[in-house]
């Protein structure tokens, strides 16, 4: 048998997505143990001690300045501007895309426009946001914004654009015209690649909005992180990290079942199990 068409059961699928983990987890206790056997006071590659007595510290006790659950705080802080900005994005990158791969007019207006934006490091404009925008929650919202909706629209234009021709031409045969073939043929069949890019984009999302919490917040998981460096707690640091990981993987997850869920057919046209 080919290797290609060897697949791996249940259990052992599930296996070999823990390895990976497994090993990280052993190389880095491993490493610790060595650090700390060699300078008690590392602060480096803290003891899996110190990591259960930072969450204690940051999600299960009071802070003495401000009396909040500090983790719990920046998370609902950081997941408020990510949910706003990417839901944002997702409906303007819908609406722009699917019009831009539907009428050539629209499309010779914004396709270079958004090509050039998208073109154009979030990064270099963030001042431009602060200055405009001020330094509250619109400007971290604006980054994540200008950062995936470019990406977004160019992917559904693309979409829009591979939709095979016979079914445009068939509707327009029984007499639908532009708004019926864009809601009843185009919008069914951008939604699934729609989630699926909003998937693809959670990364950069994350990014961006911990590159705006670090330079302008007052919570936030990505405040957080850039405030304790100065004191090179990775105890908190590293929990902290992992937490993102953590809540970004659920994203994923939630979108992708969302997804087969709402739309079967796609997922069993691409043979997905």
């Amino acid at each position: 048998m080919r290797l290609m068409n060897s697949k791996p059961s249940r259990s052992m699928r599930l296996a070999l997505n823990l390895l990976p983990f497994v090993l990280l987890l052993i190389i880095y206790t491993l490493a610790s143990d060595a650090r700390l056997l060699e300078n008690p006071s590392d602060k480096l590659l803290p003891s899996w001690s110190s990591f259960a007595d930072a969450i204690q510290r940051m999600a299960f006790e009071p802070s003495k300045r401000t009396g909040e659950y500090l983790l719990w705080v920046d998370t609902i802080s950081s997941l408020q501007r990510l949910l706003l900005g990417v839901g944002i994005s997702a409906l303007i990158g819908l609406v722009i895309g699917v019009a831009n791969g539907m009428l050539p007019l629209f499309r010779a207006t914004l396709s270079p426009l958004v090509t050039a934006v998208s073109l154009i490091p979030p990064m270099a404009i963030l001042p431009i946001l602060f200055i405009v925008f001020g330094l509250g929650e619109l400007s971290k919202v604006m980054l994540i914004i200008i950062g995936i909706c470019p990406i977004l629209i160019r992917d559904l234009q693309l979409r829009t654009q591979s939709l095979p021709v016979e079914q445009l031409l068939k509707a327009q045969t029984l007499g639908a015209n532009t708004w019926q073939i864009m809601v009843r043929v185009v919008l069914p069949q951008v939604l699934p690649p729609l989630l699926n890019a909003v998937r693809l984009t959670l990364g950069s999302a994350w990014l961006f909005l911990i590159a705006g919490e670090a330079i302008a917040a007052t919570e936030g998981l990505g405040y957080r992180i850039f405030l304790i460096r100065r004191y090179l707690a990775m105890d908190v640091i590293l929990p902290y990290v992992l937490w993102i990981a953590v809540l970004a993987f659920l994203m994923d997850t939630i979108l992708r079942l969302i997804s087969k869920r709402a739309f079967p057919w796609y997922h069993g046209k691409r043979g997905e199990e």
